[in-house]
């Protein structure tokens, strides 16, 4: 009767190819895991603001080898010709960056082919909706600077080009990560938050935005970092001095933005506590925001919802609306509603 196993050496070859077969598996994990264990290489776009500083805490001669596990590698300059500060600054930060040894690229498509993910920079939400999209198609992780796009309505279309493209994106102000500012909403010698005082520099605003969204939104983000989302009405009243926006949140708390327009500028807040008052006014550097940008780089997760990101943009709109109405209060709902309206008429044309 015949045998029904292989012949010895026709086991041993089976054997040994199977034993190849999971080295080489192996050895693809390895590359795979050290290839992860890498750093991530970033583009930028936009060399009008934070491009140098970040690239210099990351990478520069102080940096700390390994700390972001980013490395910024190519970057697109872009810059706003009307305005006078990006204008200005596009062509030094330019040759900063070569210094830095950061390629510079002609298109965002050329740059494109050279990272892993984006960091959009530019300090001008006009551009932004067009060189995010670009991103998108790319299916690159995006992290945009402030402000997201110049309207509540571009904002939403952004997002929405993000969801539908399956890219992850998020956007932030640096405020928001200070360790200071962001214990402050959950330090159980305080208690409950009952309401906030935030304020920032709001002198300086861009043209075509709504007013808070250049610098009045680090105020806005401190504010919402604080008090958490589920604010409802905005206030906003408007004097030569400063602007006093408030929110009334859904719970009955009361929190309120004072931009700055006249005298000492600063980023800060007084938060008013079931067992205590606190105040915080100093700015805590870049460097929050960079691990947390890089957290998402290397996993597609954002520290923060889209919903909660449009409700602080929807925020600053209905400021600008109530002072349209002559400060009458402002459905933050109903901002949103219009400005999602808009958005999917826009999409059918």
């Amino acid at each position: 009767m015949p045998s029904v196993f292989p012949p010895r050496s026709l086991q041993i070859r089976v054997a040994a190819l199977a034993a190849l077969a999971t080295l080489i598996l192996a050895l693809q994990s390895a590359a795979f895991a050290a290839a992860a264990a890498g750093p991530i290489k970033v583009g930028i776009i936009g060399l009008d603001a934070h491009a140098v500083p970040w690239t210099q805490i990351i990478q520069g001669p102080k940096a700390t080898p390994g700390a972001f596990d980013l490395r910024i590698v190519a970057a697109y300059p872009g810059g706003s010709p009307d305005v006078p500060f990006s204008k200005d600054n596009v062509e030094k930060n330019t040759a900063k960056m070569r210094e830095l040894g950061v390629e510079i690229c002609d298109t965002i498509e050329a740059m494109l082919g050279k990272i892993d993910a984006v960091m959009l920079l530019s300090i001008d939400g006009r551009p932004h909706p067009q060189q995010a999209r670009a991103v998108f198609a790319a299916k690159k992780p995006l992290f945009i600077d402030k402000p997201v796009a110049a309207s509540l309505v571009e904002t939403i279309e952004v997002f929405r080009a993000a969801r539908e493209s399956g890219t992850p994106c998020f956007s932030n102000s640096s405020l928001r990560y200070g360790p200071v500012i962001a214990g402050m909403a959950r330090d159980p010698k305080l208690g409950r938050v009952l309401g906030c005082t935030a304020y920032s520099n709001n002198k300086s605003m861009l043209p075509g935005h709504p007013d808070l969204f250049y610098y009045g939104i680090h105020g806005c983000e401190i504010l919402f970092t604080v008090m958490g989302p589920g604010c409802k009405t905005v206030t906003r009243v408007k004097s030569t001095t400063a602007d006093e926006v408030t929110g009334v949140w859904a719970d009955g708390r009361l929190g309120t933005f004072h931009g700055i327009l006249q005298g000492q500028a600063g980023f800060g807040a007084t938060v008013f506590a079931e067992k205590g008052i606190t105040h915080w006014g100093k700015f805590e550097g870049y460097e929050p925001l960079i691990v947390e940008i890089a957290k998402f780089f290397r996993t597609g997760q954002p520290p923060m919802s889209v919903e909660h990101t449009l409700e602080i943009y929807a925020f600053m709109e209905a400021a600008d609306e109530s002072v349209r109405q002559g400060g009458r209060p402002v459905d933050i709902q109903a901002v949103l509603a219009k400005a999602q309206k808009q958005a999917d008429a826009r999409r059918k044309k």
